[in-house]
């Protein structure tokens, strides 16, 4: 392998001649050999981000020349683009600053751009990094990251789950079933009705993500190192943050204090507080559906889903709930970084947490592995369900707790007894009810009507 020298405050080391990270990436790529989790492109590209919106905010405020910020703005362009992805090779278990990612973004775009322009004009520290440091650079990344993946990934992905259910709630709105409480029969719902507590969380938890979001668009940019905002020049940060909110069409701010924005991510815990709320709703809408698909003999049976892929490796014909069960180990692995989020939010120290890069990995994981289930539980399980009215209509008919809507003719207590003599003695409601001389046919017959349940 080609190599090139380079070097850093530490010396010389050298670096791989096809690659455009310079001494301090190639000292972590050396020195944090652990996992194979690398830093997700969502934060390269946030860094980027805010590397484009702080040469543009240098340039306005006098403290970088034209003819660098615009070298440093293509770059970004290029980094966001993905034409440079192979040079970010960087993992997660690195410094809990995120220094020496923010470092790779600054030598690439420095080597990058001297490249293109064919002279030395960029220095990653000088002028990359400038009026910056990775402890306000990567905060703010966290925060661009979180939200550019919630509003271009999750949100639409949760957009059509809705449309989905919306059209099944229509459909099947007067395909009257069983209501079930405890895992025990109760008194009749449509399907159309259950699938509208469906489509009701999924909305709810929407809404929530969504006023999480609002304390996210405060960055710490403009802090640098402990919140003080040395060498910064004066009106930068209220500059960065407006050029940041221009670049990305989202409602960017400057954080009201800096030293709680380095210190403390509670915003990001907030909000994947309601990326978990969002992942109960779906291990409970996921449950139902293969509970309801249950059997198909020996179980509910009241729906059907579709066959996807053999489902045993040993029973011919057997077709399993499979998008229900990775949609689940999702729910499980979001709730577990929910634990993860708060702990190492909580081990902040002083003026900066330590703990982000693994805390950004885990929301972005959270955050992709929700869509893609998500989207995927969508496509190939609900929008193929088939429902069957001949099953619904079979367990409606034996219900024991149609007799609910005696309760205002005959009484609570009369009500129970003709439930209790039909379940002993295995016969109708009608027939108990008869027996006990407490209505006539005709009577029943009118009142115990599950249509008029619902």
């Amino acid at each position: 392998m080609k190599v090139r020298i380079e070097h850093d405050s530490l010396g010389e080391i050298q670096v791989p001649a096809d690659r455009y990270w310079g001494a301090v990436t190639q000292r972590s790529y050396q020195n944090f050999e652990i996992g194979s989790e690398k830093m997700p492109r969502d934060v390269i590209c946030a860094i980027a981000l805010v590397k484009k919106a702080a040469a543009t905010a240098n340039q306005a405020l006098g403290v970088l020349d034209q003819e660098r910020s615009e070298l440093i703005q293509q770059v970004c362009n290029e980094i966001l683009a993905g034409d440079l992805d192979e040079h970010f090779p960087l993992i997660v278990w690195q410094t809990g600053s995120g220094t020496q990612s923010n470092m790779n973004v600054n030598e690439v775009v420095a080597n990058r751009g001297n490249e293109l322009v064919g002279k030395q004009l960029l220095h990653p520290n000088d002028h990359v990094n400038k009026s910056q440091s990775s402890n306000d650079v990567f905060p703010t990344a966290m925060h661009l990251a979180a939200l550019v993946k919630i509003h271009s990934q999750l949100f639409p992905v949760l957009d059509h789950i809705m449309d989905t259910l919306s059209m099944m709630e229509e459909k099947y709105r007067h395909v009257v079933k069983n209501g079930r409480t405890h895992l025990q029969d109760a008194t009749p719902v449509t399907f159309g009705q259950e699938v509208s507590g469906w489509l009701s969380s999924i909305k709810q938890s929407k809404r929530m993500i969504d006023l999480s979001l609002q304390p996210l668009y405060e960055v710490a940019l403009g802090g640098t190192a402990v919140g003080t905002g040395l060498n910064t020049p004066e009106g930068y940060a209220e500059k960065v943050a407006q050029v940041l909110a221009e670049i990305t069409d989202l409602p960017i701010v400057t954080s009201s204090n800096k030293f709680h924005s380095l210190a403390s991510k509670d915003e990001l815990v907030f909000t994947h507080g309601a990326l978990a709320a969002l992942a109960s709703d779906m291990m409970k809408i996921a449950n139902d559906v293969r509970w309801l698909a249950s059997g198909p003999r020996s179980g509910i049976g009241e729906i059907t889903l579709p066959t996807n892929e053999p489902g045993s490796s040993i029973m011919p014909g057997k077709v399993n709930p499979t998008q229900c069960e990775a949609l689940t180990m999702v729910v499980a692995q979001v709730m577990a970084n929910d634990s993860l989020m708060s702990l190492a939010n909580s081990q902040g120290n002083f003026e900066l947490n330590v703990y982000m890069p693994v805390m950004i990995y885990n929301f972005i994981q959270s955050v992709q592995l929700l869509s893609d289930a998500i989207a995927s539980f969508d496509h190939k399980c609900l929008v193929g369900i088939e429902v069957n009215e001949g099953r619904m209509k079979e367990l409606v008919d034996q219900s024991l707790m149609l007799v609910t809507k005696l309760n205002t003719h005959i009484g609570y207590e009369k009500a129970a007894e003709i439930a209790k003599k039909a379940f002993k003695e295995d016969t109708t409601l009608k027939e108990a009810c008869l027996a006990l001389g407490y209505l006539e046919a005709e009577e029943f017959d009118r009142l115990v009507d599950p249509s008029t349940m619902v």
